[in-house]
């Protein structure tokens, strides 16, 4: 079983030609694109009993992720995403991010995980984000762990603070995936490729196996232990960019697990990975996000659009 835990919320996307809803959340996303990819995977997260919420769990039942967090009294969260000409998309928030009683449910739910992924809003903005901090040190003994740091800074403006918190979930993680926006934002002046290498060293021996970056029209480019490697991203027409980075982390992880690298009795195996192995995973993953930024909203492909995909190139 595959863990996502984070945010779920709606996201109202108005382009220059109307205004439309889709069901979104950076985790969420990544738990409806793993499992679209064919992996058993349970989402931790929020959302409340109203419409919004009614569609949130009507998205994740629709692509079979488990649902262990009952809905609650709040409203659900909502994401507002002003898409230009050009496709690219800027947000404004309205959230509330808590899960109470997680801790006491934690062995319950994380039994027999092999891998917890978790970023985003979820790591930063309080109560929650403490709640997900002690929930991947739990599960960091059994289970690798992936980590998205997707940062936003109309949500958590204070940099000082995100560059700490962000370090801390790096420390602990396996597996690490960051937008060359991210880097900049969190690094000014630093090249992005550099900011990537000092992450692989945070931890020690118990930090990241693997940073990847995401770089647009440039394409991915990671490190592991074993060396660098990079991809061209694949040549589409953009719908837009909603999702477009958690398609590529599902599908990052996808690859991961396809290789029978998740679990913490792999983390060497992991770490070890050759370059051309690391390509050849981002390759895949950098496919899943073209598929993405092809249509409207976050919308990640299925295991059959991937294996049509590979058979057509």
């Amino acid at each position: 079983m595959l863990t996502v835990i984070g945010e779920a919320l709606v996201d109202v996307v108005r382009r220059p030609s109307g205004e439309e809803a889709h069901v979104g959340g950076s985790p969420l996303n990544v738990a409806v694109g793993l499992a679209r990819l064919g992996h058993p995977v349970q989402f931790i997260g929020r959302y409340g009993q109203d419409p919004y919420g009614d569609a949130i769990a009507a998205h994740l039942r629709s692509s079979s992720v488990l649902v262990p967090f009952p809905p609650d009294g709040k409203p659900s969260s909502v994401a507002t995403a002003v898409v230009g000409d050009d496709g690219a998309a800027s947000y404004t928030f309205d959230l509330s991010w808590e899960l109470p009683g997680l801790a006491d449910r934690l062995p319950f739910m994380l039994q027999g995980a092999s891998l917890l992924h978790t970023g985003s809003i979820a790591t930063m903005l309080e109560p929650g984000a403490s709640e997900v901090l002690a929930a991947v040190e739990y599960a960091h003994p059994n289970a690798t762990i992936s980590f998205d740091p997707n940062c936003r800074p109309s949500i958590i403006t204070d940099k000082d603070f995100a560059r700490e918190r962000t370090e801390r979930f790096v420390a602990l993680a396996d597996v690490v995936k960051a937008s060359d926006e991210d880097l900049e934002w969190l690094y000014p002046g630093v090249d992005v490729r550099d900011s990537a290498r000092r992450w692989l060293s945070l931890g020690g021996k118990q930090g990241p196996a693997m940073v990847v970056v995401t770089r647009g029209s440039a394409g991915p480019w990671g490190i592991t232990g074993a060396g660098e490697a990079e991809v061209p991203a694949p040549k589409v027409k953009v719908a837009d960019t909603v999702g477009a980075g958690d398609s590529f982390m599902a599908a990052l992880l996808s690859g991961i697990v396809d290789r029978g690298l998740d679990g913490a009795q792999n983390r060497q195996d992991l770490r070890a990975m050759p370059a051309e192995i690391l390509r050849e995973i981002m390759a895949h993953a950098a496919s899943a996000a073209a598929v993405t930024v092809s249509r409207a909203g976050a919308n990640p492909p299925t295991r059959a659009e991937m294996n049509a995909l590979a058979a057509a190139q």
